[in-house]
């Protein structure tokens, strides 16, 4: 357990998005739209949907992050997030990019391409086999879900984000977040989570709402996962199924406190 990175600092951490409300530009996927916005609002962050290329640059000038997610992807909306995210880097606002199925069509790879040649990524947030397509090795993925796992590929996705300068975020059983020198792993979360559309996405939103807030990014970024994940065990534990779960996650998000967070947090880190 690192004293860095630890109960305290992930708390305080999730007290500063509340307190600093930042807003947060999602350029999303039509599925998760509305899902991703709850979350937002939930973490005490301020969610906007600007997908149009007529203002989307403008947006993101406002914002606190920007979030770009491939999952509903067109070449019109690549024209807006690029917009958008080139505005964002000439201010200096962190740009979080979701790959979802990068690798399985070609329109998604060469999507996620033109995004990381074109623009400054900070932080990646994906599955196992959605980052193995982007560090070129054969990751495995059927449509939008991984077929590949993160245990063994810490290597890969440490060389991936070392040789990039991104922070990578690879979510799994266990999720594994790292600058390409250090790297720490959460273990808090429960598989009922993904028997719901969107919490993939919901991930990389929480990811963003604490890039907003905090740096360094590689902890703010593990510190998102982390609180994220913790309320989704408890909104597991409080329910009855996938249909259930969905409200109760909701209000797990937005009762989270310093408490819980330092009784069920799960950490483990090279710092």
């Amino acid at each position: 357990m690192s004293t860095s990175l630890n109960k305290d600092t992930v708390s305080l951490m999730s007290t500063r998005v509340r307190e600093e409300h930042p807003m947060i530009h999602h350029i999303t996927n039509s599925v998760v739209m509305n899902f991703t916005a709850n979350i937002t609002l939930a973490m005490g962050a301020a969610p906007v949907m600007a997908p149009s290329i007529a203002e989307s640059a403008q947006m993101a000038g406002y914002a606190g992050a920007l979030l770009l997610n491939i999952g509903t992807i067109n070449p019109e909306l690549l024209e807006s997030m690029l917009a958008a995210g080139k505005a964002a880097n000439k201010s200096g606002i962190p740009v979080i990019l979701d790959p979802v199925g990068a690798g399985a069509t070609k329109l998604r790879t060469d999507a996620v391409t033109t995004l990381l040649s074109e623009l400054k990524i900070d932080v990646v947030r994906g599955n196992a086999g959605e980052v193995l397509s982007l560090a070129g090795t054969a990751g495995g993925v059927r449509g939008v879900d991984s077929l590949a796992t993160g245990e063994g590929n810490e290597d890969v996705f440490k060389a991936f984000a070392a040789e990039t300068g991104i922070i990578t975020a690879v979510s799994g059983e266990t999720d594994f977040i790292t600058d390409g020198k250090d790297w720490i792993k959460v273990f808090n979360g429960n598989p009922l989570m993904t028997s719901v559309t969107g919490t993939g996405c919901g991930a990389t939103t929480a990811v963003a709402c604490f890039a907003a807030s905090g740096t360094p990014l590689l902890h703010s970024v593990a510190a998102g996962v982390a609180c994220y994940n913790i309320a989704g065990e408890i909104a597991v534990e409080n329910s009855k199924g996938p249909g259930s779960f969905v409200p109760e996650f909701i209000d797990q998000l937005a009762s989270l406190d310093m408490k819980t967070i330092g009784e069920r947090l799960k950490i483990e880190t090279s710092l």
